[in-house]
């Protein structure tokens, strides 16, 4: 199979936004010319064939996937033991499903670039961003969770937009 090196521009109609979780997936799909943004979380079967049906249906399009195994220690916490490995398990899982989909995009020939994660410089919890910071410069749902929000920002930041902070 022939692999592509994907250069992301603003040239990209929409920019679709991938945070892997083991269990549900956040996906951002950003209109970059209307800076229009929809959020989902879909498990692993519904991020796929929701990824092929855009495919068939739109080709003006790059998907972006945050890739933490892309880090050498990738498994910060500061946690020991039972909790510890619990927490390793699921970030461990989280990659999991993140390489999965980035083989799935591979073998149907859907472009898909893989980033590293962006910096955690906010005031959520582990750095995170909260649903407050990130409503300061993407029109947001009233409610949104952390994948949705992680999503839609790895698709802002590509699509080069400004970031309040």
């Amino acid at each position: 199979m022939l692999l592509k090196k994907i250069v992301v521009t603003m040239r990209n109609k929409y920019i679709i936004g991938i945070d892997p979780d083991a269990e549900k997936s956040g996906i951002a799909i950003l209109d970059t010319e209307t800076k229009e943004i929809e959020l989902f979380t879909k498990s692993f079967p519904e991020t796929i064939a929701f990824l092929k049906w855009f495919n068939e249906n739109y080709n003006d399009f790059i998907i972006v996937i945050e890739a933490g195994w892309m880090v050498k220690k990738s498994n910060f916490h500061k946690f020991h033991g039972q909790v510890g490995e619990r927490i390793a398990a699921k970030v461990g899982a989280n990659h999991e499903t993140g390489k999965k989909i980035v083989e799935m995009m591979n073998y149907y020939n859907i472009p898909i670039q893989e980033i590293h994660p962006l910096k955690k410089m906010w005031n959520g919890k582990d750095g995170k961003i909260t649903h407050e910071e990130i409503s300061k410069f993407i029109n947001m749902p009233k409610q949104s969770n952390q994948e949705v929000r992680d999503a839609a920002l790895i698709a802002w930041n590509i699509a080069w937009f400004t970031i309040k902070i």
